[in-house]
């Protein structure tokens, strides 16, 4: 049997920066480089395109999601510096599980004094990260009182672009505050549809089951995306007063509120549950459910036990089964 070759670092560069990418296998030697590596990699990227720059570093972000064992952080950390804003974008995204408090600083130095607002939406997500580790203990250090107190004085800026206080007012949702629960009730009796949409996705995270009554109510809205986010938002918090309405959602004639309330009953589990999904799966007029409801019943059973997943975005609930998260007082 012959032994693989391993090709020299050099030429794994000369791939990856040439006109046309090379294979993306090659972006996992980009991982754990040592001194001589990354200095022959920073050289390469100084004289790269913004295009490519940013193609390399929202594929390691992906790639990062969900492969454990590599590590492209300092490469998200030496791309902080990027003067391309989608680059600092993709590299505060690959940070979604990062548990160096060294890199909170330089992220709140993004929320507060990037000039590229969806850099500084982006690092209201990665910020959102920070508090959440730290309270399940897996970041040490972590100065949670001065990110949510940024968060807020964010999103309560009158000057804050919109994008950034959904963001802010999002990121805020699990964190253990009566401002927490003041900021949410107010985004969400004001007349701001997004900041209604980011009151609902915060009282999912916040799994607070004060909030359910609210997310009954939603269910029924005509807007589809508020009826999707309701679903979601309910499957958070997993109380079971919420599956009767979430079996309705299961059979709505929008695919994403479909979905999303077929996750929601698979979060919140238990024996009603179990029937409708079972139900679902056996009904053909649900094929296109199937699979998102198989995933769900998979996370669940991996997650038993476990700690909970958190969701950052409407964008990544969109694409991945979670769990919600709540805080001990």
């Amino acid at each position: 049997m012959e032994e693989e070759t391993i090709i020299p670092f050099e030429d794994v560069l000369s791939s990856l920066f040439a006109e046309e990418m090379g294979p993306i296998h090659q972006l996992y030697r980009l991982s754990d480089m040592n001194e001589e590596e990354q200095a022959q990699f920073h050289h390469r990227w100084r004289v790269a395109s913004d295009s490519r720059r940013q193609e390399i570093v929202r594929h390691l972000a992906d790639i990062s999601e969900w492969n454990f064992i590599v590590d492209f952080s300092p490469i998200f950390r030496f791309s902080f510096q990027d003067p391309y804003a989608p680059v600092r974008i993709a590299a505060l995204d690959g940070l979604w599980d990062s548990t160096d408090s060294t890199l909170v600083e330089p992220i709140l130095n993004f929320l507060t004094d990037d000039p590229a607002l969806d850099v500084r939406e982006a690092a209201a997500r990665a910020l959102a990260h920070f508090l959440v580790m730290s309270e399940w203990g897996q970041a040490r250090g972590v100065n949670t009182s001065l990110i949510f107190d940024t968060l807020l004085t964010t999103f309560e800026d009158p000057l804050t672009a919109l994008p950034i206080k959904c963001a802010a007012l999002e990121a805020m949702g699990p964190f253990p505050s009566p401002d927490t629960t003041r900021v949410i009730e107010n985004a969400y009796e004001g007349h701001v549809s997004e900041l209604q949409l980011s009151a609902v996705f915060a009282m999912g995270t916040s799994a607070d089951p004060r909030w359910l009554p609210v997310l009954l109510d939603e269910m029924e809205n005509p807007e589809l995306e508020m009826r999707a986010e309701a679903a979601r938002a309910a499957g958070l918090i997993g109380n079971s007063e919420a599956i009767e309405q979430l079996a309705e959602l299961a059979i709505d004639d929008d695919h994403d509120v479909a979905t999303a309330a077929a996750i929601a009953i698979a979060q919140i589990g238990g024996g009603e549950a179990d029937r409708i999904l079972n139900d679902l799966l056996l009904d053909p007029l649900s094929a296109h459910l199937h699979e998102a409801i198989e995933e769900a019943l998979e996370e669940s059973t991996w997650m038993d036990g476990e700690l909970p997943m958190f969701p950052w975005s409407k964008d990544d609930m969109d694409n991945d089964v979670t769990s919600g998260v709540i805080f001990e007082q």
